[in-house]
């Protein structure tokens, strides 16, 4: 859950709490002839330089060392790329290091300041940080005001490290419309590098949104546990929701999901599954708040009669997992929104990253296609998982073995994880091809598949495909039209979108949902309105393509059956009860369905535009073969299977006898 910044001053800071301007001036500000009465309280979220609310134009500096390392680079968390260059490094650094520099932010608008937040250069190569600074406000930004401690100026103590936020918090809140952190002492072998965060909360006046630092009537609920906060929808939707758990984490959590269904807790024959899951790392947070939602969202429109909804809970069996790595989000949520910084809480306790924590099957396949064993030797699909991943002394954690056991267990036709610190969806290939290369576009037999499913997403985010959007940190993803291959932005072995393409008939894409990773809770409206429709119409997308059961001659279902589209080298298989679910995109399909003791048989499938899944049934029967085998079986009359040179002398030795 998202939670709200502590009251007390940061431990690591040895700052005296004094007033800093008179309680007269506090408690009663006039603007716009208006008398606003201002708590003392200095609890307030960040004003958004880490969600990219505040635009570049809002933030200047004395001096900048160059472009790349101005002040539009001084954001919070804010990454520099793998190869720093001229246009995205990692923080703001001054261009020279003397006393005088600062970094100012402009609100726009007079705003109740309570504090700051601050982190040194994200980079590889270089160890930069401030180590002490003062706080300066302005109303003009011509006149400044140091925060005083009695008639001194305020030291605030800063960083120790480039990574790990250090927040200060002031004595009092201030009243200004501009901001100034003025660098005191830096590390000694470093530079003056800051990344910023500032909390304030805006006062009522010309552009004032309320939703800015009042707290949506959801979050009282988003506060509860992922288990308490589920029962509360099954109690009011007993009639479509159903609460399970997949397993549990390292330190014993459970996994808990919820069903969404007309009759949760049964496959329907001809019904497809879908699941959406979050929190893989457990410090990407959005994810799982949005599941959260989600889920509430459908149970009160259902209840309201929204038909979309209705349609989408009667049609499709919709499974939400909301916190894959529940260890990694406790430490995270320990710490708080903005101090768990880029990377705390997000493996699992024994140090694992879940995301690719899976079996490389990509290997295994794509040496089998070069020893041309593809498709006499091996299948080019529900590619075998490796014994030694399975072996308990395997570096396998108890979270993604959860996982996998899931995935085997429910024929899931589709899924989403969400995850954070961007603003992208990413399809298999995750993995390059070629060996030794970082970035290589890496498509599947199913590529233009995965592109339309990638986009359906990105294009109804409301911030996606905006061209005019700032990129979170070094990568304009708009320009692609908010989707990428996973190959071509970086390679990654053991991926679960990979192993459910290859390990089952599930097609998995992720959803890198927002810039900041764990956002403040204020935030959480804005990001559930620039999600929602996009989590919608993503569920939709399960009912593109062609469905249908296979059944033998008696109309029984055949389990395992092998659907195979001609011209894409990849197929699927039947579920239990003989039913399947082929995603594609419009057009005209020759398909053919074939199952083992069972002669094959293919037809043509239109896929249409409109959505629904074009119905495509398959009745096969039993080869000679097969059926002789069956009878044999039946009557315990097994066939005489001897070597030829065994054969060969019996029958001599029974015309010598004759003979004799």
């Amino acid at each position: 859950m998202l939670k709200a910044l502590e009251t007390n001053i940061n431990p690591d800071s040895d700052a005296i709490v004094h007033n800093v301007l008179p309680v007269s001036y506090l408690m009663t500000q006039h603007y716009d002839n208006r008398a606003i009465c201002l708590s003392l309280h200095p609890e307030c979220p960040p004003i958004g330089l880490e969600t990219l609310k505040i635009d570049d134009f809002q933030l200047h500096a004395s001096s900048t060392k160059r472009y790349g390392l101005g002040a539009h680079r001084g954001r919070l968390n804010i990454q520099a790329g793998l190869y720093e260059d001229d246009l995205y490094d990692g923080a703001w650094c001054a261009g020279r290091n003397d006393p005088l520099q600062w970094f100012e932010v402009d609100a726009r608008r007079l705003t109740r300041f309570t504090g700051v937040i601050t982190q040194g250069r994200s980079s590889l190569w270089s160890s930069d940080w401030v180590t002490s600074y003062k706080v300066m406000v302005s109303n003009d930004s011509h006149s400044w005001v140091t925060l005083k401690n009695g008639s001194e100026d305020l030291i605030f103590l800063g960083n120790r490290e480039k990574e790990i936020p250090v927040r200060n918090i002031f004595p009092s809140p201030v009243v200004a419309r501009y901001i100034r952190v003025n660098p005191c002492s830096w590390f000694h072998s470093g530079s003056i590098c800051m990344r910023v965060e500032i909390l304030g909360c805006p006062l009522p006046g010309d552009g004032f949104n309320p939703s800015q630092h009042t707290l949506w009537v959801m979050t009282d609920i988003v506060r509860l546990k992922d288990s308490a906060f589920m029962k509360v929808v099954n109690e009011l939707c007993p009639n479509i929701t159903r609460i399970y758990n997949i397993g549990k984490s390292q330190n014993g959590l459970k996994l808990y999901a919820i069903e969404i269904s007309d009759n949760p807790g049964e496959h329907e024959v001809g019904e497809p599954e879908f699941r959406y899951t979050a929190g893989s790392h457990g410090n990407e947070v959005l994810g799982r708040e949005l599941l959260l939602l989600l889920m509430q969202f459908m149970c009160l429109e259902y209840l309201s009669g929204n038909q979309r909804i209705r349609h989408l809970v009667e049609e499709t069996r919709i499974h939400l997992l909301p916190s894959v790595n529940p260890d990694g989000y406790e430490k995270a949520f320990e710490v708080g929104s903005e101090l768990s910084g880029w990377s705390l809480g997000r493996w699992t306790n024994d140090g694992i990253d879940i995301h690719h924590n899976f079996p490389d099957l990509n290997s295994m396949l794509w040496e089998a296609e070069s020893k041309k064993w593809i498709p006499r030797k091996m299948a080019n699909h529900h590619v075998s998982i490796p014994e030694w991943y399975q072996s308990e002394n395997a570096s396998v954690a108890l979270e993604t073995r959860a996982l996998i056991a899931w995935m085997e267990k429910m024929p899931f036709v589709l899924g989403g994880n969400l995850q954070g610190g961007e603003l992208v969806v990413t399809f298999p290939y995750d993995r390059t091809r070629s060996q030794g290369v970082a970035r290589e576009q890496t498509p599947t037999p199913d590529d233009h598949v995965f592109r339309w499913l990638a986009f359906s997403y990105a294009s109804t985010h409301r911030l996606m495909t905006d061209a005019n959007r700032r990129a979170c940190h070094t990568e304009d993803f708009a320009k692609e039209d908010g989707t990428i291959n996973g190959a071509s932005w970086h390679t990654a072995a053991g991926s679960m979108n990979d192993f459910s393409y290859l390990h089952t008939n599930s097609f998995e894409l992720s959803m890198y949902v927002g810039c900041d990773k764990f956002p403040h809770e204020s935030e959480l409206p804005e990001e559930w309105e620039n999600n929602r429709e996009s989590l919608l119409v993503f569920m939709e997308q399960v009912h593109r393509g062609i469905k249908g059961v296979v059944r033998d001659l008696q109309g029984r279902g055949i389990a395992n059956a092998v659907i195979s589209v001609e011209g894409i080298n990849h197929d699927i298989r039947t579920a239990a009860d003989g039913d399947y679910w082929r995603l594609l995109n419009p057009g005209e399909y020759k398909v053919t369905a074939r199952a083992e003791g069972y002669s094959f048989t293919s037809k043509k499938c239109e896929v249409g535009y409109k959505m629904g899944a074009t119905r495509c049934d398959f009745t096969i029967g039993r080869t000679n073969l097969s059926r002789i085998r069956e009878i044999m079986e039946k009557f315990n009359k097994q066939p005489i299977k001897l070597p030829v040179r065994q054969l060969q002398a019996r029958r001599s030795r029974e015309r010598h006898l004759g003979t004799s």
